[in-house]
């Protein structure tokens, strides 16, 4: 009988492919993952997509298959000494048996700064383990290069509606808890929606909702759009994240420092980071924010952004939250331009009107002597030679001429800025 405390995800939860849902492109037949499966030949990998897609359920599905000894590692709770504690582990076992290399399996592995990473490197090279990742960010950028080349990497794809049907049947019938309480679902459109192709979300809703609904006449719980709707509003948790009021808080912490006050920016960073959320994350954003909001009223802004998050991927969290809040009330605090923001866009429209405006023959290079007879770079002008460090010379193509993409202003950096380039455009900028 399953112990009553035991979430419904985690009675549910697959013990072999066959009851795996979901991941076709990587698990179906003659596909990948498949293939490395049903050879026997594992190597190390990554597995890349949302959260509740089935990521460390298919670690533990092909270990258990394999008949491999699982190791597992959080990147949240585990350190340096924890990662060699287990490759330790693995060493000794391999001296006394011929069983395959284990699979060390790390949730979360983004969140591993540079001396994690690089701890597992020997280890992965010499099949001490076998290393399986799993991430919900870009590996691209957030696992080292030597560590990333020695592995290959897997996208999962957020459930589809036939998926999360499956998945809901399957509970009503098989649970033991769930299938003695007579549910009926009468509508799923809410409860796919809320759940946004996430498993493990899509049945703690319905465990939810279940628990919080009453039997009708009939003697059976009717589970509707309206139950789930009213229940989750009722229900609803701190902060979620990939959940709706995990996109809520964001704005509300982007916005607050686009709008100046420190103090909100502050707060709603400690909502993010009290519900887990990764400080990486919040730092990428600091440095949009920076260029975005800021931009040349205050310059620095993208550098201390910047530095902040290679300082919070160098220390991890829980000392992060410092340099994270410390950028967050900068920015916050800082003179606000959107100048750099809009004139990208602007230019990048008009590229779009005329994507073949041909470069003025003075302004192309000349590396040959067929092109120096073509008359490239004649009549260019070297700027350094003349007096201000300035010339007359025009850089925009023939069709663009006039047009003004970066727009000063006002602020004491971009004061300074139009002041300069009112001296050398008088007629694009003038002095006000």
């Amino acid at each position: 009988m399953p112990d009553n405390n035991t979430p419904l995800p985690e009675r549910m939860r697959p013990r072999d492919l066959s009851q795996y849902v979901g991941q076709r492109h990587l698990v179906g037949p003659g596909c990948i993952l498949r293939n490395m499966i049903d050879s026997g030949n594992l190597s190390s990998f990554i597995l890349w997509g949302p959260p509740g897609v089935g990521k460390t359920t298919l670690a533990r599905i092909i270990a258990h298959t394999l008949d491999r000894e699982f190791y597992t590692l959080s990147a949240v709770s585990s350190g340096v000494k924890d990662v060699r504690e287990v490759i330790d582990k693995a060493k000794n076992k391999s001296l006394f048996s011929s069983a395959a290399a284990p699979v060390l399996f790390i949730d979360e592995i983004h969140r591993f700064n540079k001396a994690q990473q690089d701890a597992l490197l020997g280890a992965v090279e010499s099949g001490t383990v076998v290393l399986v990742g799993a991430t919900t960010e870009n590996p691209s950028f957030e696992v080292i290069t030597p560590l990333l080349s020695r592995c290959q990497v897997f996208v999962l794809k957020p459930l589809e509606a036939s998926d999360l049907e499956i998945l809901l049947k399957r509970a009503l019938e098989q649970d033991e808890l769930l299938s003695k309480r007579k549910v009926t679902v009468d509508e799923t459109e809410a409860l796919f929606r809320h759940s946004g192709g996430d498993a493990r979300k899509l049945l703690n809703i319905l465990e939810i909702v279940v628990d919080a609904t009453a039997p009708s006449e009939d003697g059976r719980i009717h589970v509707s759009n309206k139950t789930v709707t009213s229940c989750l509003q009722e229900n609803m948790a701190i902060y979620d994240k990939g959940g709706e009021m995990h996109y809520d808080i964001i704005s509300a912490f982007i916005k607050s420092v686009r709008g100046s006050d420190p103090n909100a920016a502050v707060y709603w960073m400690a909502r993010m980071l009290a519900g887990g959320e990764d400080p990486l994350f919040i730092a990428r954003r600091l440095c949009i924010l920076a260029a975005e909001d800021i931009g040349l009223a205050n310059p620095n802004a993208l550098l201390l952004a910047d530095a902040t998050f290679r300082i919070v991927h160098s220390i991890g969290m829980p000392e992060a939250r410092i340099p994270l809040s410390e950028c967050a009330v900068y920015l916050a605090s800082s003179p606000k331009s959107n100048s750099a923001y809009l004139a990208i866009d602007s230019a990048l429209a008009a590229v779009e009107e005329d994507k073949t405006a041909p470069v003025p023959l003075y302004l192309r290079n000349a590396p040959t002597s067929l092109m120096k007879e073509l008359g490239y770079s004649d009549g260019y002008k070297y700027a350094h030679d003349y007096k201000g460090h300035f010339t007359d010379l025009e850089f925009m193509p023939e069709a663009m001429k006039g047009r003004v993409f970066y727009d000063p202003q006002p602020n004491a950096q971009e004061d300074r800025l139009k002041a300069y380039l009112a001296s050398c455009w008088p007629k694009y900028y003038t002095k006000d």
